[in-house]
């Protein structure tokens, strides 16, 4: 159990590190409010970063850190020069690359709020299956240039979101998340393709374990939720494409660079495929990417994730669990350096 150090108020002091952006979405009053109570933040609550004599002097000072969006990675060179460092509060998804190794050899405590971002991401995701199901964001393009009638949508077989095969790419925590709110639909099979799980991982939801082809070869819609790492770097490349069905729906909420865009852009390009692509490898694409124009192809902003009041979840848990370590309690999401090694 980490005992935090106290200033003789009782409170520890704590310092926000993100930036200016990031706070003033995240730590609105009722936010600040109860930072304040918590902890002593001293006049200047928020850096965006640690080097300069300020940074220095509030870093040798600091028992925690509440990190968010824009937060520079520390070094351990800043790392020794924070000898009250007791935790790390991350209000914000990924802790990957925040931190050097030496953190979790010193015995800090490091959180994050991942699955508070999660929750909106796994709800965009329904709502994407939900549309691809329908062929909505498709038919829509479609109707711009097919004024004379509806024809052309209500007489056709499979706009529908009943007997679907829904794939899940990916058991991470939006996986989950999104697999549990499947449970709207009456679909047909959810199947599950993820090298890190067993068929008991899977007990109780419904869902299918698989290998990636067949669950790619099996689905009406794919949706993507693995991490991006260097064995997931184009995990849906040109032989991963062809084994889909024709007609088939690609989603991705979650990293640009699961997808060999080239090879999308030609499944796309020949009306195989469909897909909705919240997020692309490169972000953005380049302007004369084929995928703008193609009316099978729906292209949103990297807006999944945690936007205006819901990004305010997130730090509302780093105060959360900045609560609980003030109480001598054990934090409720901990990231251990195992976590990094298969997680986002």
């Amino acid at each position: 159990m980490t005992q935090l150090p106290t200033t003789p108020g009782g409170r520890p002091r704590v310092l926000l590190l993100m930036s200016e952006a990031t706070f003033a979405l995240q730590f609105r009053e009722p936010q600040l409010d109860r930072l304040r109570r918590l902890a002593v933040v001293g006049d200047l609550v928020r850096l965006d970063a640690l080097d300069g004599d300020e940074g220095r002097a509030r870093l040798a000072e600091a028992d925690v850190l509440v990190t968010s969006w824009g937060a520079p990675p520390i070094t351990l060179e800043q790392l020794d020069a924070a000898p009250r460092l007791r935790a790390v509060l991350h209000a914000a998804g990924s802790v990957r690359g925040l931190l050097p190794d030496a953190a979790w050899d010193r015995g800090i405590v490091v959180t994050s709020a991942a699955d508070e971002n999660a929750r909106p991401v796994a709800e965009y995701t329904l709502a994407a299956i939900i549309l691809a199901g329908k062929r909505a964001p498709f038919l829509a393009a479609e109707a711009r240039t097919r004024r004379g009638g509806w024809s052309f949508a209500v007489e056709r077989e499979d706009l529908t979101n009943r007997g679907r095969t829904v794939g899940i790419v990916g058991w991470s925590r939006i996986g989950r998340r999104t697999v549990e709110l499947l449970d709207v639909l009456e679909t047909d099979a959810v199947l599950v393709a993820d090298p890190t799980i067993t068929a008991e991982d899977l007990a109780g939801t419904g869902a299918e374990l698989v290998d990636l082809a067949e669950l790619l070869r099996r689905s009406d819609i794919v949706s993507l939720h693995a991490p991006a790492l260097p064995e997931t770097h184009h995990l849906i490349g040109a032989a991963e494409l062809a084994l889909m069905p024709d007609g088939a729906t690609l989603v991705n909420t979650a990293r640009g660079a699961l997808v060999d865009t080239a090879a999308l852009e030609r499944e796309a390009a020949a009306g195989r495929l469909s897909a909705i692509l919240d997020v692309t490898d490169p972000e953005p694409l380049p302007a004369t990417s084929v995928l703008y124009d193609l009316p099978n192809v729906m292209l949103t902003p990297h807006i999944a994730g945690s936007l205006g009041s819901e990004a305010r979840r997130m730090s509302d848990h780093a105060l959360d669990e900045l609560e609980r370590l003030t109480l001598g309690q054990p934090v409720l999401a901990p990231v251990t350096r195992e976590h990094l090694v298969v997680g986002a």
